[in-house]
């Protein structure tokens, strides 16, 4: 039994905890949620009637801390709930069998719970507004390099035409004179490279037009790896295909399609080491089409990862990559309402995840 002055500093005691508390959750930073943890787990420790023989200790998705060693004489728990789910617990140890918990020591965990609970709702608030703020901001780069890119393209289109259709009637007039004719053919050679560089800028700007049919990507992605033996085999890199499926049907642009699988693999070629894998996987949902194709190289560098769908971005040696292949994959992906993805494989490499509708 404790007398009515001892219950008295015994609610004071509790009262100042939670101000306490309080005032450590109103100044938490993010990024020193551990320390938070440590410290509101100190600070509820001496709000109990036998602080010196009472541990505490608090789990949470985030991280877990104790004030020392459980004896698990006797223990008082209560649950952390964040958005009305169990996300982990406070837990209160007092390793004196002889004593007890007064009724007032579970109410003051309980609201120490529910203080941890809303500060871990507030997080991931926080961190969903953050991340919905960067992807709104990738999007109006990607908008506005999207604009850009389509005038940059339209305005090269005429004059590259033109260059190349002068350069093919200069090359018949003077058919006889095989200087001038190497010449124009150097001429002609780069106009058209240039104006393939275009056409890749403006599939990167969905200023392409395209023509859905229904066909079945399995028969596409065969396609694709007939083209490719040869970079396979010049390359000393095997594949292997993991389809289930003998049929994989949406409705997409077959021509776009094959471009899309093309290009992901022969990025994967390029990175892979001499004898390294690659692997084309695809799969269904009823409503989805995936396609995921790995290697085994070194990988993208984690600064790197949001950057390789951007235009002219590219991890290769200048000189080896326009930086336009990635961008184009993602603009055609994007034209068929579909989702890419880049990351880094558990063990090595990179790989390439396509998530495109049926219909």
């Amino acid at each position: 039994m404790i007398n009515t002055e001892d219950k008295l500093k015994e609610r004071i005691k509790e009262l100042t905890c939670l101000y306490e508390i309080s005032s450590i959750i109103v100044n938490t930073d993010i990024s020193q949620m551990r320390e938070t943890l440590i410290a509101i787990a100190h600070s509820l420790k001496r709000g109990f009637q036998f602080p010196e023989m009472t541990e505490i200790a608090i789990s949470t998705a985030h991280d877990s801390v104790n004030t020392g060693e459980f004896l698990n004489k006797l223990n008082l728990e209560s649950e952390i709930r964040v958005f009305n789910k169990p996300e982990g617990a406070v837990v209160a140890s007092l390793n004196d069998e002889n004593s007890s918990f007064l009724i007032e020591e579970k109410q003051l965990l309980d609201s120490v719970a529910l203080k941890i609970g809303n500060l871990l709702e507030r997080i991931e608030i926080q961190q969903n507004e953050t991340s919905l703020k960067r992807q709104m901001e990738r999007a109006d780069r990607r908008s506005i390099l999207g604009e850009i890119t389509a005038g940059i393209a339209h305005e090269l289109n005429t004059p590259l035409a033109n260059i190349l259709g002068f350069a093919e009637l200069l090359k018949d007039d003077l058919e006889n004179d095989n200087n001038i004719t190497s010449d124009l053919n150097k001429i002609i050679d780069n106009a058209i490279y240039s104006r393939e560089v275009v056409k890749k800028l403006m599939f990167f700007a969905c200023e392409m037009p395209h023509t859905k049919n229904e066909i079945n990507m399995v028969s596409s992605i065969g396609s694709a790896l007939t083209l490719l033996d040869a970079s396979f085999k010049k390359a000393n890199v095997k594949y292997v295909v993991k389809i289930e499926d003998e049929e994989l049907r949406l409705k997409a642009d077959e021509i776009q399609l094959t471009q899309i699988i093309f290009n992901l693999i022969i990025n994967a070629i390029y990175f892979s080491p001499e004898n390294g894998l690659v692997t084309i996987e695809a799969w269904q949902t009823p409503s989805h089409i995936f396609l995921k194709i790995s290697d085994q190289g070194p990988g993208i560098p984690v600064d790197s990862l949001e950057k390789v769908f951007q235009p002219f971005y590219t991890t290769k040696p200048t000189g080896e990559g326009s930086g336009l292949g990635l961008s184009v994959v993602h603009g055609i992906v994007a034209s068929h309402k579909g989702i890419i993805t880049a990351e880094n494989n558990s063990g090595k490499g990179a790989a390439f995840t396509i998530k495109l509708p049926k219909t």
